[in-house]
């Protein structure tokens, strides 16, 4: 239900079926260390410290690499919302066959970042380490929660958002 689909097509239906495992956890995990990352990761607390108090959090979630359209919709988001950060929050999991890999995309944002941290201050960045489950419409709110837990009050939605 949650897909839409049962079809192995599905690039999520696919790795629920032939790549999952029989078990898994949930609930609060002592004694785990947490996975390392071949790209700067910050938990939820360590972003929400890093955004200026009582001022509205833009956030713009993506999972390809950044291009000038981005940007564009970036700083007029950002000037939308009046007197707010700019967080610049990408999935970088995996994503879908042929999709570009997660640290290339991180590239692009890490060049994006140093080209424009002079001009526009009121930008952060943070990488979510997420696969996208291209599930629509009900992925979309997952995402704006997930925002929401980062401390977005203002979320963007793309065209394609999720494969909607």
């Amino acid at each position: 239900k949650v897909y839409g689909t049962s079809s192995l097509e599905h690039p999520t239906v696919f790795s629920l079926i032939q790549e999952t495992g029989a078990y898994y956890v949930g609930g609060n995990l002592h004694g785990i260390k947490s996975v390392a990352f071949p790209y700067p990761v910050q938990t939820p607390a360590e972003v929400r410290a890093a955004l200026p108090e009582g001022k509205p959090v833009v956030a713009f979630q993506n999972r390809n690499p950044i291009h000038r359209a981005h940007f564009e919709l970036l700083v007029c988001a950002q000037r939308d919302v009046k007197d707010s950060t700019l967080l610049v929050h990408p999935t970088c999991g995996p994503t879908q066959p042929g999709d570009i890999d997660g640290v290339v995309r991180i590239s692009t944002y890490e060049a994006l970042k140093e080209e424009t941290k002079q001009e526009f201050p009121m930008f952060r960045w943070a990488y979510l380490p997420y696969s996208m489950k291209m599930a629509g419409p009900r992925e979309a709110i997952q995402h704006m929660i997930i925002r929401k837990n980062f401390g977005a009050t203002h979320f963007i939605i793309g065209r394609d958002m999720a494969g909607t």
